[in-house]
């Protein structure tokens, strides 16, 4: 199984902002959602982290050696990283929603993320089909890897929600990638 797991909780998240490749760590309650993440994904083959901090300290409280790649960074939202989504111009916003090929001023398209971590899912998915590899990663790798699992395009990122530490599985067969369940919190609350 193809565990995909969103970091804890960072003061930018807690504010609202977009949150790209600025590196804040994880608030307290960051800290007791990857505590709670970690009790929920223990026994875990091979944990992969983005390279980001807030996605290392939650996956380091999974409790196991972790490998670090750099696909699984959230997208580059260049101007824009630690500005609340107000602040970017609505003709901009338009113009993202309507071409996953748009890139924000000095960031990184939808296609160029979903490019990176579609070869990531497969590079993955051989020890997915035989053990649990729990990837922590960011909201647009995630929905990049549905949109991998689902064979559809990047847009569909713009209809997908993802929660801060939420769990999504993709089971991967002979046949391909199977979504088994998507933006799982019961764990967060102990349910």
């Amino acid at each position: 199984m193809l565990i995909l797991a969103r970091h804890g909780q960072t003061a930018a998240n807690a504010a609202g902002q977009l949150l790209g490749r600025a590196d804040p760590p994880l608030t307290e309650e960051g800290m007791r959602q990857a505590a709670a993440l970690g009790a929920a994904l223990a026994g875990a083959s091979l944990v992969v982290s983005s390279p980001l901090q807030r996605a290392r300290q939650t996956a380091a409280a999974i409790g196991r050696a972790v490998e670090v790649d750099e696909r699984w960074t959230e997208l580059d939202y260049g101007e824009y990283d630690e500005r609340h989504p107000g602040d970017v111009p609505p003709e901009l916003w338009q113009r993202w929603r309507a071409d996953p090929g748009h890139r924000p001023p000095g960031g990184e398209s939808l296609v160029e993320l979903g490019e990176r971590v579609r070869a990531a899912c497969a590079d993955l998915a051989s020890r997915a089909a035989d053990a649990d590899v729990v990837v922590v990663t960011h909201v647009s790798p995630i929905k990049a890897g549905v949109a991998w699992t689902l064979a559809t395009g990047d847009g569909v990122a713009w209809r997908l929600y993802v929660a801060l530490a939420s769990i999504t599985r993709i089971g991967v067969t002979e046949r391909g990638p199977i979504l088994w369940s998507f933006n799982e919190v019961a764990h967060l609350s102990g349910g």
